[in-house]
């Protein structure tokens, strides 16, 4: 399947979202909130005295939750808020309510909260992202699709913040491409799906094919893609702008999308190469991302950069002491065939800072360091802006998506010195190689230009993470949202 068919692009949430006057009347089932501290005003919820009884009498902790039938029969979960109280820990028990709501498979919804008024949106926000992330639907080749439980309402007792629909969306877009196996997702059927969007959403587009990265002298990006059989590959460059017009320059968001990364002539072995099609999450993240922000009208400008690409092995692929020369004319002493990733955001980063934005975050799946160091659970972060690191922890923690800052000292360039060009790619051993990918892509970014590397060592993981039940995550999309969203954030990159 050379061409994304447009059966199988996501179809995006809104219209089963709704917000009735006697819900209670129009559910199948009930998902629920609560915090401890407001046990007595169970006693106004409709059947909340049965609800109190079956939280008491099997002792519920913060964190717990239980099943209760009521009448109808109307089958509940009911959860208490963890005791931390964090974002993070509400999503992971949101998603046990909706598994526990799955099995009966009702038709229609409800959602609603008992919680204090500052926890209130938090709480909302789980309960209905869990149920989209549950339910969303998955690419497939079946004969036979999966009989999978899809509600055709959901009835939130509380309203359902924009911001929540449009995470949702730009996460389920980030998962699903990044599912689609390498035969279907192209470099070529990729630009083609991301032309869709791009005139449903209302982006212009600006694509540099290998030509016209060849005549602006992009040898970082071209040496990986030089192994493939297919000239496809594509620095493809996205811009949202409001309706309303905003003098600020535009945020940048890169990521890293390759579709398929074999290592190159320092092949990966069959197990590592194994899910090598989801090296291109970066991409789909920052995508989902400009996606989110459409549809909340951002006021500002946002423009994606998006690295498209497949590290291939050939006869004329890039080999272990070539000598490459990037986009800025910086020449680099390849190392690792398999250190790609740093190189074609290396050429990405340089378009990207050359259109002047008022800050840049790129996204990728760049180091098995990174997953070493922080398991999938935690993506780490880079950052040449001190006061950057709380704001972007922050994110992280609102959004529960959570990050950690790394230190990235510029003594560790010395050992990325090269005897025959500017800069070595990488080092041969592994130790701490998330720093050194960030040291190298530093050198792509200009010191005046506030920057956030994110190294999505959570993109995936076995058994999903938080509200997301599937291995791709879509880790990124949430935190990226809550990122530029920030007062912190919006003063550190105003003019």
């Amino acid at each position: 399947m050379k061409v994304l068919p447009k059966a199988d692009f996501p179809r995006f949430f809104g219209s089963a979202i709704k917000r009735p006057d006697l819900w209670m009347n129009e559910i199948h089932s009930l998902i629920a909130l609560i915090d401890a501290k407001q046990f007595k005003a169970l006693e106004q919820w409709p059947h909340g005295a049965l609800i109190r009884r079956a939280l008491e009498g099997q002792q519920v902790k913060p964190g717990g939750f239980v099943t209760v039938l009521l009448p109808g029969p109307l089958p509940a979960l009911v959860g208490l808020m963890p005791a931390s109280g964090e974002p993070y820990a509400t999503l992971a028990l949101a998603a046990h309510l909706v598994k526990g709501i799955a099995r009966y498979r009702p038709a229609a919804v409800g959602i609603i909260t008992l919680v204090e008024a500052s926890q209130e949106p938090m709480a909302t926000d789980a309960l209905v992202s869990a149920v989209l992330a549950a339910t969303e639907a998955q690419p497939t080749a079946k004969r036979t699709p999966p009989n999978a439980w899809r509600p055709t309402a959901l009835r939130v007792r509380s309203g359902t913040p924009k911001r929540t629909l449009a995470s949702a969306n730009g996460a389920h877009l980030a998962r699903w491409l990044t599912q689609l196996p390498p035969n279907v997702l192209t470099p070529g059927s990729y630009r083609k799906a991301i032309g869709t969007l791009a005139r449903q959403q209302g982006w212009t587009v600006d694509t540099y094919d290998e030509r016209r990265l060849q005549r602006l002298g992009a040898g970082a990006f071209l040496a990986v893609t030089a192994g493939s059989a297919n000239r496809d590959a594509a620095i493809v460059h996205l811009r949202y702008r409001p309706k309303k017009r905003s003098t600020r320059a535009p945020i940048a968001l890169v990521g890293k999308g390759l579709c398929f990364d074999t290592g190159g002539h320092n092949l990966k072995t069959a197990s590592s190469m194994l899910m090598m099609h989801t090296d291109m999450a970066g991409s789909a993240v920052a995508l989902g991302t400009l996606l989110a922000l459409t549809q909340i009208n951002y006021p500002h400008p946002v423009d994606a950069w998006l690295a498209l690409a497949e590290n291939r092995i050939g006869p004329k692929a890039y080999t272990q002491q070539d000598l490459i020369t990037a986009l800025d004319g910086t020449t680099i002493q390849v190392a690792h065939t398999d250190a790609e990733g740093r190189m074609v955001l290396a050429d990405t980063l340089t378009l990207a800072a050359r259109s002047k934005p008022a800050a840049i975050i790129d996204f990728a799946t760049l180091t098995g360091a990174c997953v070493g160091a922080l398991t999938e659970r935690i993506s780490g972060f880079f950052t040449n802006r001190a006061q950057l690191r709380a704001i972007v922890e922050d994110a992280g923690h609102v959004a529960g998506e959570r990050m950690h800052g790394f230190p990235m000292p510029d003594d560790f360039d010395e050992d990325l010195e090269s005897p025959t060009a500017d800069v070595a790619q990488c080092l041969i051993g592994g130790k701490g190689d998330h720093i050194y990918a960030a040291r190298f892509l530093s050198r792509f970014v200009p010191n005046n230009l506030p920057w956030v590397h994110c190294d999505l060592s959570a993109a995936e993981r076995i058994g999903g993470l938080a509200h997301v039940p599937h291995t791709i995550t879509g880790f990124g999309v949430r935190f990226a949202h809550a990122l530029i969203e920030s007062a912190d954030f919006q003063r550190l990159i105003a003019p």
